[in-house]
Formats: C-alpha cells, structure tokens, sequence
C-alpha cells in the first residue's frame, strides 16, 4: 500500500478498528504470544510497519527499548498522539519502508523484529523478509503475523458469497476489510523463508478464531466481552485444530549466530537459495 492510501485510512484503522472486540483480541493475544518467547526487558524492539503503536506500545510499557518503522507519516502522527509520558523515553520513531528497514536504523540489530500485518499488502513476502531477518542480532527473535492462506474460503461462505467461496480454495488475495487487495501466506512457506535467512522458526499461532468468523456472518460483538473472548482466542490460538482454522497467524523465528552473508555463501555453494545480497 501507499503511503497516501495509508494517511485515507489512518483515523479508520488507528481509531477504529483497534477499539472493536477484534481489535482488542489481536492487541492482546498477539502480547502474549510474545511475551513467551522475546528476552527480559529491557531487550531492544523493532517494530516494522508498526502503524499507531498498538502492539509496540505495550511492549515499551512493559520495559522494552522500542523503535517504530512506518512508510506513513500519517499513521506515525496517530503514534505519537497516542504516546504517553511515561513510555516516551522509551519509544523512537523512524519514518521508512520496510523494505529499506536496515538502512533506516542504520544497521542497528534488534533483540526482536517484529513485523504485523504487513506482509499481505506486498506483491511479495521476500524482500521485507529479508529485511526482518537482517535487522534481527544473532539470537534474536522474529515475529510475522500474516493472513492464513489456508482459510481463503471462509469468509465469502460465512458472507454467503458461494461463487466468490468456490473461487477461493486456491487462491490468496482478496479485498480486505479495509477496502484494499490483500494476499496471505502460509505457515511452511514463511518458515522456509525464515530457514533460507538463518531464522530458525521456533512456534506458530493463530490470533483470530471465533471472533472474526462471528463478525463476518453478521454478529454483533459486545465490547464488554472483550476479556473473556480475548482468553478464549488465546487458547484456541495454541491448539489444533483450532488454529489451523485462524484467518490469521503469528510465526516466530530465532536468528542463528552465524551472519547472513556466511549462510549466503555456504548456501550458494550448495546450490540452495538465500537471502539477496
């Protein structure tokens, strides 16, 4: 997406859609899928097409050194708006593209990269994949959270769209719910991303079960639920089949010791692709 797309959706996304049911989920759930895997604080944070702060946020309120990437000065205005005095001493703001992510801090490694909901607004997931894995320090943590490839069908069945649901067993873009194409992933094909970079996948997760196939046929969630929902989501997030059923999902790699460029060149001479130099 471009940035002025982004500035035209900006109140609708910050102000919008993280205060629904769905939004307080993905908040929270994806908090603590996190919270098992990333270092002690205060362990440094890059947060790659971090929009408004939303996941940073509770992350820097929690102790950790943060740094906020986003193509959109539009939605790093929500960020800083919404920024409280007491994380502010932790929190820095970098107005960039992903896919130029090293150069933009640079050549800062990060404890943890995390990257939401970007990857399904790119023609393709590489080249912001090897960004991430880039600005990852060796042992360091990357994070995906992606649109479900595998689940295409569901929302044009639930929105009793059958023709559009026929259609859509093999495919991997759609219209988001922003109004926007959208493409998702799979699971195994970003962990061999990941593998191919020197990122190690180390768990997976869905984030959105119940609550976004409710919505999409037609149901009116109430706000006050949103802990409880939330706790569900949470579980279901962690099981099968439960989250193989998810419209999205949350991958998280640990970085080997050895730099890229090293696993470039014994993979090169192997005849096994890598990350582009």
């Amino acid at each position: 997406m471009s940035e002025d797309t982004w500035a035209a959706l900006a109140d609708q996304f910050a102000d919008g859609a993280y205060a629904t049911v769905k939004g307080r989920v993905r908040t929270y759930v994806l908090h603590r899928q996190l919270l098992e895997h990333l270092p002690p604080p205060p362990a440094t944070v890059l947060d790659v097409g971090g929009g408004a702060g939303h996941q940073s946020f509770p992350l820097a309120r929690a102790g950790y050194d943060v740094t906020l990437l986003d193509p959109s000065e539009a939605m790093l205005d929500k960020a800083r708006q919404r920024l409280s005095d007491d994380i502010r001493p932790r929190v820095t703001f970098v107005h960039a593209s992903g896919e130029h992510a090293e150069e933009a801090v640079q050549g800062r490694r990060f404890d943890a990269v995390l990257c939401h909901g970007v990857l399904g607004y790119l023609d393709r997931p590489e080249p912001l994949v090897d960004q991430l894995c880039r600005c990852a320090a060796p042992g360091g943590v990357v994070s995906i959270m992606t649109g479900n490839a595998h689940t295409m069908a569901v929302r044009p069945a639930l929105e009793q769209r059958w023709d559009d649901a026929l259609a859509a067993f093999e495919a991997t873009t759609e219209v988001g719910v922003l109004g926007v194409p959208t493409r998702a992933d799979t699971v195994e094909d970003l962990s061999d991303l990941l593998s191919d970079r020197g990122v190690e996948p180390l768990d997976w997760y869905g984030v959105w079960l119940f609550v976004d196939w409710l919505e999409f046929g037609g149901a009116s969630l109430d706000v006050s639920d949103a802990e409880r929902v939330a706790a569900v989501e949470l579980e279901a997030g962690r099981r099968d089949p439960y989250r193989r059923l998810s419209r999205v999902f949350h991958l998280l790699g640990r970085k080997g010791q050895r730099p890229i460029s090293a696993l470039s060149s014994t993979a090169s001479a192997s005849g096994t692709s890598t990350a582009a130099e």
